[in-house]
């Protein structure tokens, strides 16, 4: 009898203690995409605008191509929103992020552009603190050490409301700025005028300098009212 009571035992921890552990394990954290659209389809540049021709497709990501890129915008204007996206730097590489923007002009001004760059770069050492990565440029230091080495994928959250800019990315909140002070005439960082401040919608968008990156999975929740 005692025999029998170890081999049930026995079973009992090989079969029934593994789907307990997994009963009682924490689920992982998956971000909640409720209400999320994509904005890009993996095949084609539908529902973009501008420079088109500077970036390529190739296996389901958007590639701003070495030697070219440009300005390329969302067709849609958005105001408050969060945008969700990967990116993939190739070794000292910049980009942009153009929010909130015209379709024409330097969004850096006319609207605002968020750094995408590979800061940690030798050819980077003298960056202002609002060139890095994740900044506003010309407005609003990030702080570094969010990024993953060069050639490995990031991700990256923009939360725009009002005049508050939130950037989080690979998990880490690099940007939680109320621009308002700037809009009511505090002088900007770099010192120059910035009128695409006060904007309250426009178009989204990267903004390419000749440098290769690689997007995916780039998504937007508007937080828009209905009109």
């Amino acid at each position: 009898m005692p025999r029998f009571s170890f081999l049930l035992n026995d079973f009992f921890l090989v079969i029934f203690l593994p789907l307990l552990v997994v009963a009682w394990a924490p689920s992982p954290v998956v971000a909640d995409e409720a209400g999320f659209a994509s904005l890009f389809n993996g095949t084609s540049t539908e529902g973009w605008q501008g420079a088109v021709a500077g970036y390529d497709i190739v296996d389901k990501e958007l590639r701003c191509r070495k030697g070219a890129g440009g300005n390329l915008l969302t067709v849609a204007e958005y105001g408050d929103f969060v945008l969700r996206f990967e990116f993939r730097l190739t070794p000292g590489a910049n980009n942009g992020l153009a929010i909130r923007s015209p379709a024409n002009g330097d969004a850096a001004f006319v609207g605002m552009e968020l750094q995408i760059l590979d800061d940690s770069h030798p050819k980077y050492a003298n960056l202002q603190p609002w060139q890095v990565h994740g900044s506003i440029y010309g407005v609003a230091a990030a702080k570094q050490e969010c990024l993953k080495p060069a050639e490995e994928w990031n991700t990256e959250e923009v939360t725009a409301r009002g005049s508050k800019i939130t950037v989080v990315v690979n998990g880490k909140t690099i940007i939680d700025e109320d621009i308002k002070r700037f809009c009511d005439g505090t002088p900007t960082p770099d010192g120059k005028a910035h009128p695409g401040l006060t904007r309250s919608k426009g178009h989204i968008g990267f903004l390419g300098h000749g440098d290769e990156v690689h997007f995916r999975n780039i998504r937007i929740l508007s937080l828009d009212a209905a009109p």
